[in-house]
């Protein structure tokens, strides 16, 4: 049975380029969750004033990876410090949230942020956002697979392949077999 994981770290295309390539991950969503407007557009969630945040949908075999190593993941491929930026990212669109769709998942989440609080791995405190998911609505279709369709935009090139690279060279073993 397939679950689904929700994790906004910043910009969408970032997180959807590590974990579409995760064994386990049958599937990659960017859209947008935790807003007040029903099915906004990209433009409206740009604008900050929706309530939403970029988000990804990850669904996943927990027989192959646990949400717990998802989680460990999202913390390792964006800065959980920065309250509504990541890098030269900035508004409530690209706040660090994780949302849960149970209470196993809410605790998980928790435990991993007391963690890392605890192991001092940040250097600031952690303001990632725990809330129950709610509706998710996926980004227009050019969104989808943004990286892996161009991969030489400056912004791709930028921010998105220092992360793909350094998933490479340290998590070889939960990459996808392809």
């Amino acid at each position: 049975m397939r679950e689904t994981a929700t994790l906004a770290g910043g910009c969408f295309w970032c997180l959807e380029a590590v974990f579409e390539r995760l064994e386990g991950v049958d599937q990659v969503v960017s859209g947008y969750t935790g807003g007040q407007v029903p099915d906004p557009s990209y433009a409206a969630v740009c604008s900050g004033l929706t309530g939403h945040a970029e988000a990804v949908e990850v669904r996943y075999d927990p027989a192959v990876i646990g949400y717990r190593d998802l989680v460990e993941l999202f913390f390792a491929f964006h800065d959980p410090t920065t309250r509504n930026r990541q890098g030269p990212d900035v508004g409530p669109q690209y706040r660090s949230a994780i949302f849960v769709h149970s209470a196993d998942q809410r605790a998980v989440a928790e435990e991993v942020v007391a963690a890392l609080t605890r192991e001092g791995v940040f250097d600031a405190p952690i303001v990632t956002e725990i809330a129950a998911a709610g509706p998710f609505y996926p980004a227009e279709r050019h969104h989808q697979q943004y990286y892996q369709r161009n991969p030489d935009q400056a912004y791709c090139r930028a921010m998105i392949a220092p992360k793909v690279a350094r998933l490479r060279a340290r998590y070889t073993a939960r990459l996808r077999r392809e």
